[in-house]
């Protein structure tokens, strides 16, 4: 374990402001077999509700791993209901609880759809169970900048420095609604745009908080969020939350409050596939020449508005600016992510350069120190020098051998069409099992592991070994589903391999002769950006359906638009392999251009591999194909996602069929009708030979 960035902080919206009870709703009469069978409390108020065996076996495995204090990983398969199969022993074990999912969209179906459902049914509903007007006592956790810091709205009221009409239109809008609002969650605020240069402004992030010195403390949404959260007997985060709030509860510094998230001995992760990556991130270190020149322009505010003077600062933020520019233009260049192999020689060679970067942010916590009668958030400004400070210098000279080093270069667009670039230098753990079981599930009493994809071929080795969870109950449970019925997986035998020059063009024919049978109404995914607009600029002119191209608009509005658009078709990459729900016949087809490895000359995913194969290992199979295994099986899953939905699946890569190790995919995905003859394809959707 190592230094990691200061992660951000978390906020909450409660069901119920109510005071958590600690025992579980309904006594016996609330069993899990009552509520989930035939018959049962579920049937009786669920208006969809089918008998899922495998719903109620899962509950029951939870329910077990929570009451003898035991780990579980289980793949519960696409339409078994996993959400209410953990979340009602949850409620029913009386213990606080924490949900940690991978999506956004996962933790707003729990809280404004499941949990409402269940406080309907358990203690409000004709019907339901106890009869009582309890409610559950559940917090929704969001991110810091989600929330409005009251501190820096009344600054700002008092000494207004405003830049456009915009800006002034949004500021009066939040003015009003402050003294309103009961949470703080920008998300009230549907007028405002998703990247409002006054929000950054006034948001509650971490940076800039003085925590109990802040003269707001006893009115601040953050605070109010952490009382919340400790009255909660369920707690629903992301991962992303998850592993920051842990990860600053190991490095925490007692000067500052450490962490929001309340005690608690269990934790189902949800989309548990995610947790190695997001883990991964959390115990890093990350330093960018963008986080040091946010340092120089809050503090270089903050003095202004406190009208407060001092030629001391204004020469360390100049010179930590021009050190800032000088240092990162001297990295190692390179597109995207690289690895950071020649630390040694770069420092030989940039030595000053380095050294005068950390003097500078040593002069800047310096001057700081020194000024009389500091505001408090001076004391904030004063952290993050050091922490910058710091976690450069583990970046350019620390030597651990699970530790890759990288470089990413990013590239962005300014709000006036200016690009801007930014460089980040990365520390990543290379394996992350011994970190987690330490840290994790050696403290906590219960972890539960769920999704749809853990098990490749029948099992849970690769996710284990991976994760660094040695000792856990299994549990596989087939999907709801009628897949040899409502999918066909077509495959074709006469394409080239994906990696010729060649395969692209008979790709994108094979592709234009499926959308013709499908009508449209297609996911065209890839695991190249280069490959989908390539594939997508071919096909433009041949198809009379509306093609949507990643990138072209924010994913929610792509979404929304494929919804809309009668035989639309997609071409997207792997943000849109999973967290994707569309039913029913808009979505028809699914084509996946190749098997999806991770790029191996990633540096983690290389240093991963370097690291397994030294130790005497395959990485091939032990890590790259049960990797791939598990992406492919997510972006399937796009597909089927009622008992009602029927449609196609294709791999363009038939390596599945001709290589050895092609049988462990196909021995982990469900059992799809195959075929690698058009005319089966043609069949299935009724077109005549």
């Amino acid at each position: 374990m190592f230094i990691i960035e200061t992660p951000v902080a978390f906020g909450s919206q409660p069901v119920s402001a109510s005071t958590p009870s600690r025992s579980a709703p309904g006594g016996k009469d609330a069993s899990l077999y009552q509520f989930f069978a035939p018959g049962g409390v579920l049937a009786r108020t669920h208006p969809a509700y089918e008998f899922r065996r495998g719903q109620l076996q899962m509950a029951q495995a939870v329910e077990q791993a929570l009451e003898e204090k035991r780990h579980l990983i289980v793949e519960a398969g696409t339409g078994t209901g996993k959400t209410l199969a953990y979340l009602m022993p949850a409620i029913l074990s009386g213990k606080r609880v924490i949900i940690s999912t991978g999506t956004k969209n996962l933790q707003e179906q729990l809280f404004y759809k499941d949990i409402p459902f269940l406080e309907q049914v358990l203690f409000g509903a004709p019907g339901g169970q106890g009869g009582t007007s309890r409610r559950l006592s559940v917090c929704y956790m969001k991110g810091r900048s989600n929330y409005l810091c009251r501190k820096k709205l009344y600054d700002l009221t008092a000494k207004p420095v405003l830049s456009g009409l915009e800006e002034i239109s949004n500021f009066s809008e939040i003015s009003g609604w402050e003294k309103i609002t009961q949470t703080g969650d920008r998300t009230e605020l549907a007028g405002m745009a998703e990247n409002s240069a006054l929000w950054n402004k006034l948001d509650a992030r971490a940076d800039a908080c003085t925590g109990q010195k802040c003269s707001e403390f006893g009115k601040c949404f953050i605070t109010e969020m952490r009382r919340r959260a400790a009255e909660s007997d369920i707690v629903i985060v992301n991962h992303h939350l998850f592993f920051a709030d842990l990860m600053i509860k190991q490095t925490a510094d007692s000067s500052y409050d450490a962490g929001v998230l309340p005690d608690a001995g269990s934790v189902i992760f949800d989309e548990a596939h995610e947790l190695e990556n997001v883990a991964g991130n959390y115990f890093g270190v990350s330093v960018s020449n963008a986080r040091m020149d946010e340092l120089g322009h809050d503090v270089e505010q903050a003095l202004r508005r406190n009208q407060m003077h001092s030629r001391g600062i204004s020469g360390a933020i100049r010179s930590l600016r021009d050190n800032t520019a000088l240092f990162f233009s001297l990295l190692p260049m390179g597109k995207g992510r690289f690895a950071f192999e020649n630390r040694r020689e770069f420092l030989e060679e940039n030595g000053e350069e380095y050294a005068a970067l950390l003097k500078s942010l040593q002069w800047i916590e310096s001057e700081l120190e020194q000024l009389p009668q500091k505001p408090d958030e001076v004391f904030a400004f004063s952290r993050r020098a050091n922490e910058l400070k710091v976690q450069l210098h583990f970046l350019m000279e620390e030597n651990r051998p699970n530790i890759v080093f990288w470089i990413e270069r990013r590239g962005t667009r300014g709000s006036g069409g200016q690009e801007r670039h930014t460089v980040f230098l990365q520390a990543t753990p290379i394996d992350v099992a011994s970190i987690l079981e330490t840290v994790l599930f050696d403290k906590l009493d219960c972890a539960v592991l769920a999704s749809a994809t853990l098990a490749v071929g029948g099992g849970f080795d690769y996710i284990r070994q991976r994760l660094g969870l040695k000792y856990a109950r299994e549990l596989v449970l087939p999907s709801h589903f009628d897949y040899e019925n409502q999918a066909l997986l077509y495959t074709p035998a006469d394409l080239p391999d994906p990696r010729t020059q060649e395969f692209t063009a008979l790709a994108a024919e094979r592709i234009r002769q499926l959308l013709e049978i499908t009508r449209g109404r297609a996911f065209v995914l890839f695991t190249s950006i280069t490959q989908m607009k390539e594939i997508h600029s071919r096909l433009c002119s041949q198809l009379p359906f509306r093609l949507l191209l990643q990138g072209d608009a924010p994913r929610n509005a792509l979404l929304a638009d494929f919804r809309l658009t009668p035989n639309a078709v997609l071409f997207a990459t792997s943000s849109f392999w999973q967290g994707v729900d569309v039913q029913g016949e808009q979505l028809s087809c699914v084509i996946i251009d190749r098997l999806p490895f991770a790029v191996p000359s990633d540096p983690v995913v290389a240093a991963r591999v370097k690291a397994i194969d030294a130790d005497g290992g395959n990485a091939f199979f032990q890590y790259q194909v049960p990797a791939a295994v598990i992406t492919l099986k997510q972006g399937f899953g796009r597909l089927i996602r009622s008992l009602h939905d029927r449609g196609l699946l294709v791999l363009l890569d038939n390596r599945i069929l001709k290589k050895q190790y092609g049988r462990v995919f196909m021995e982990s995905l469900p059992n799809y009708k195959k075929t690698t003859e058009m005319r089966v394809v043609e069949e299935f959707f009724g077109v005549p030979n």
